[in-house]
């Protein structure tokens, strides 16, 4: 195991000083909106924390305007660093410890793309040092997270948005509008799933290895428990899912960008029941997830389902045959079904039930991009269409579920106190505990 980096051991004081140190001359859009002026362009300054995978994409849709400045990089691997700060040299500066990104007074917004175990601690802590975030999903892996990003964005006042990109697709915004014209009749279920084949040997197994030079283990395990390197949970979001500790699962992996659907349409709570099951039924490699997992959510005169399965890829109407990852969603009506995956959906009538078979008018302006809309809400101060007042009910479904098949038992959760009821295992399971020395942010519940 590699010895505790020095970067963990910051103090407050060494992090400001780091910060400010060799900074490119960058006046902060804040800054010269309290002064009575506008920035070049009301440019916005951007920082990332984590620059493998979607976060190179997210930062690439946003550093394609030409009112926003890239100034500021983190990564705990100097290699994923450098080759980001390689594209952006003229204006950003790079960093292995987020600390010192959050402390520098030249970062307006801050895209948060580490692995989900660092989301929720990464999130309250940028918005407590007032910056605007995009965070990646899932957004957080427990429900005491969920409820304090939520609460921690609303005290520090500031814009989030949740990296479900999906939500800003045309397909969606058809159904949503299929969904609320009534035609379908009362719809009872919802119906989703994602599957895949990863087959018995799953992601493989990986040799015993140090960490990759100019890699700090230490800091991408961070608030997560410690173990030793290994380079397949280190190598990408999709593997990353096959490690618990880290990801809980694919079920919070995939289920932000579709059970986001039915909650958006149907205008749906947060569940008061919700009951998950399943196990490692079938897989053998280094990985400790589920590759089998059923959620029921109970919502009043209502059910959602959830299917996620790593070992077979059938796909009911999205698909079958050769292995692929599939996905869907049903709303089952009593005029008719709805079934969509996220680029296409298709009507069933119930025999002549349905008796306007043609779509609604098209009621839901056009997306201007996830990230773009973001970009222009940290301008106007305008609420997202995923941010953490909305997403959180997308998130506390998983995290509850999560919580549930640890459990092995359904939870029950009062949406009006949001505390769970009656199981007080659950309820002090909810909490995560950090490895030292990072601490839960407890005085956001």
């Amino acid at each position: 195991m590699q010895k505790t980096s020095e970067s963990r051991g910051l103090s407050r004081r060494r992090v400001l000083q780091a910060a400010m140190a060799a900074a490119p001359i960058v006046i902060p859009a804040a800054a010269l909106s309290r002064a009575g002026r506008s920035a070049p362009s009301d440019r916005i300054n951007l920082g990332i924390i984590g620059v493998n995978g979607m976060g190179r994409a997210n930062l690439a849709n946003c550093a394609k305007y030409p009112d926003v400045a890239v100034t500021a990089i983190c990564d705990v691997s100097r290699d994923r660093r450098e080759k980001a700060l390689e594209l952006h040299k003229h204006t950003a500066r790079g960093h292995t410890d987020y600390r010192e990104l959050l402390a520098r007074k030249d970062v307006d917004a801050v895209i948060i793309a580490a692995p989900p175990h660092w989301h929720a601690l990464m999130a309250i802590e940028a918005v407590k040092a007032g910056k605007d975030i995009y965070l990646q999903k899932p957004m957080t892996l427990y429900p005491a997270e969920t409820l304090a990003v939520r609460n921690a964005v609303n005290r520090h006042k500031r814009v989030s948005q949740i990296g479900t990109q999906i939500h800003a697709r045309a397909n969606y915004r058809r159904v949503v509008e299929w969904i609320r014209s009534g035609k379908l009749g009362k719809i009872s279920v919802a119906r989703t799933f994602n599957v895949m084949n990863q087959g018995v040997n799953g992601i493989g197994r990986a040799p015993k290895q140090d960490p990759p030079e100019g890699l700090d283990w230490e800091m991408w395990l961070g608030p997560g428990p410690a173990r030793q390197f290994n380079a397949l949970l280190y190598a990408n979001s999709y593997n990353h899912c096959s490690f618990w500790d880290y990801t809980h699962g694919w079920t919070p992996g995939m289920a932000p960008h579709i059970i986001d659907l039915p909650i958006w349409a149907l205008d749906l709570g947060v569940p008061e029941v919700t009951s998950c099951a399943g196990g490692r039924f079938v897989i053998q490699d280094d990985g400790d997830g589920p590759d089998t997992q059923e959620v029921i959510w109970h919502y009043p005169n209502f059910t959602m389902t959830w299917t996620m399965n790593c070992a077979s890829s059938f796909a009911f109407d999205f698909g079958r045959g050769k292995p692929a990852r599939r996905l869907g969603i049903y709303f089952q009506g009593v005029n008719g079904t709805l079934l969509a995956d996220y680029n296409r959906h298709e009507i069933v009538p119930e025999g002549d039930l349905l008796r306007d078979r043609t779509p609604p008018p098209e009621s839901i302006a056009p997306s201007p991009g996830h990230e773009r809309e973001w970009l222009d809400s940290i301008k106007s101060r305008k609420e997202t269409s995923c941010s953490v007042n909305y997403h959180y009910r997308v998130d506390l479904a998983i995290t509850v579920a999560s919580l549930s098949y640890k459990l092995g038992r359904s939870v029950r959760f009062d949406p009006k106190t949001e505390k769970i009821i009656g199981d007080k295992q659950a309820a002090r399971l909810a909490r995560p505990v950090y490895r030292h020395p990072w601490k839960f942010p407890s005085e956001y519940l």
